[in-house]
């Protein structure tokens, strides 16, 4: 499956995520800034609360998560170019991930990216880029964002499914994409199927379902909507948001979130601290936008309503 990404909305993504990673560990132990959305949603669904992931919620697990491990294992073989994932391993800042053994038998430099990264069918943002010269071998970790991780609800990572995809290095153009490859972990059997949806249903139509589980006042940028999304709809597609305004003031909202088919995400909105002060927005109260469906492609899909929803 072709990945498209505008090198612009990337740029922007990535940066906002090292911010989400920068501001983890400071949020990890500090609700303060975290409020719920208690009301609202589109009109025309029933906008009813979820709560099948209040035990969640709570972190009163019985036992610490066992160790993960993989089985070295060839991911792919094509062209010259062989990937194969030799061992499961955690940093204690950028969290767990795979070691992987790139070997180049061409007579040329070949870059290799991640154009999607699923935990336990969880789109997981990925940071992911090696370039290996000609004839040359790099051993490269693939990293599992913590806070995407932790976002999700993910104690134990059991399914691991990546979409490669190798570019030219010289002019970063694709050369060529690979199919999904799966690597089972040895939690393959510990795997909590339940979604974390708890919160507000904001949008729920021809398969996207869209709820809003709280409002972070201390996100690392400024506020931020943290959004739990699924896809049934039979096809990949693109959540953003338009037309947005807090307390009725118009903001510039920072989101866009992939959701493969079949797939689950959890996603921040995010808002600039400038454009709470210019506004002198001191505590996010109302909230009204517009989401926007989009497929790969880039074209829309379905635009919403405006939906309203608050936290007092």
């Amino acid at each position: 499956m072709k990945k498209k990404r505008r090198p612009w909305l990337a740029i922007i993504i990535v940066i906002l995520v090292i911010g989400a990673i920068a501001s983890a560990g400071k949020k990890d132990n500090d609700n303060s800034g975290k409020k719920d959305i208690v009301s609202g949603g589109d009109s025309s669904e029933t906008g009813s609360s979820t709560d099948s992931d209040a035990a969640k919620d709570t972190g009163d697990s019985e036992a610490a998560p066992k160790k993960v491990t993989i089985d070295e294992q060839l991911l792919f073989e094509k062209d010259g170019l062989k990937v194969t994932a030799t061992e499961y391993k955690t940093d204690s800042i950028w969290g767990d991930g795979i070691n992987l053994l790139i070997e180049n038998d061409t007579d040329k430099s070949i870059g290799l990216g991640c154009s999607a990264l699923i935990v336990n069918d969880y789109m997981i943002f990925d940071l992911f880029s090696s370039t290996v010269a000609a004839g040359k071998k790099s051993n490269e970790m693939m990293y599992l964002s913590s806070s995407d991780l932790e976002a999700a609800g993910i104690d134990n990572v059991g399914k691991i499914e990546v979409y490669f995809h190798t570019f030219d290095p010289d002019t970063y153009m694709p050369i060529d994409y690979m199919d999904c490859i799966t690597i089972e972990t040895s939690a393959i059997n510990e795997i909590d199927t339940t979604p974390n949806d708890a919160g507000q249903e904001l949008f729920n139509s021809n398969g996207v379902r869209i709820v809003g589980k709280y409002v972070d006042e201390k996100s690392f940028w400024g506020a931020g909507v943290l959004l739990y999304i699924e896809n049934t709809s039979g096809q990949n597609v693109i959540v953003q948001c338009d037309d947005m305004s807090i307390n009725g003031f118009m903001v510039m909202p920072y989101f866009s979130a992939d959701v493969y088919d079949g797939k689950k995400a959890i996603s921040e909105i995010t808002i600039m601290s400038t454009d709470l002060e210019d506004n002198n927005i001191t505590s996010v109260d109302d909230i009204e936008l517009v989401f926007k469906i989009l497929n790969e492609n880039y074209g829309t899909i379905e635009t919403s309503e405006p939906i309203t929803f608050s936290t007092k």
